[in-house]
């Protein structure tokens, strides 16, 4: 029987994995995007046994994916009979990732901002 080689994730993609959670991506999420960015193309048991998920987690981190358009998911054809398979594939670079979440983040600063000028507005009037 043939050994697949399973990519690990290592450090730099913990540290990015962290910084995305930081800026609101959901953990399994982010786990699960940082793992097929750097196969390009892999089946969820090759995401749950490489970034150390729950087959539930990655399922639920590619619906998330796929709503997004960051994956695609392609049936995988098998012999035999039984679940199908489906290959998951990387369709968007992770700096322009990284640019979505910079520019909803800069809203949100925005929005702050101008709610702490209001309040200080209000507190300045009494």
């Amino acid at each position: 029987m043939e050994q697949k080689k399973v990519y690990r994730l290592d450090r730099d993609d913990n540290t990015a994995i962290r910084l995305f959670i930081s800026l609101g991506m959901l953990t399994n999420v982010a786990k699960t995007l940082i793992y097929i960015s750097q196969v390009g193309e892999c089946r969820s048991s090759d995401i749950e046994h490489g970034a150390n998920m729950y087959q539930s987690d990655v399922s639920e981190a590619m619906q998330e994916l796929r709503k997004r358009g960051w994956v695609k998911r392609q049936n995988f054809k098998k012999k035999g009979k039984g679940r199908p398979t489906y290959v998951y594939k990387y369709t968007t670079d992770l700096s322009k990732i990284l640019k979505a979440f910079e520019q909803k983040k800069l809203e949100e600063f925005e929005s702050a901002k101008r709610d702490i000028s209001k309040l200080k507005n209000i507190i300045a009037s009494r």
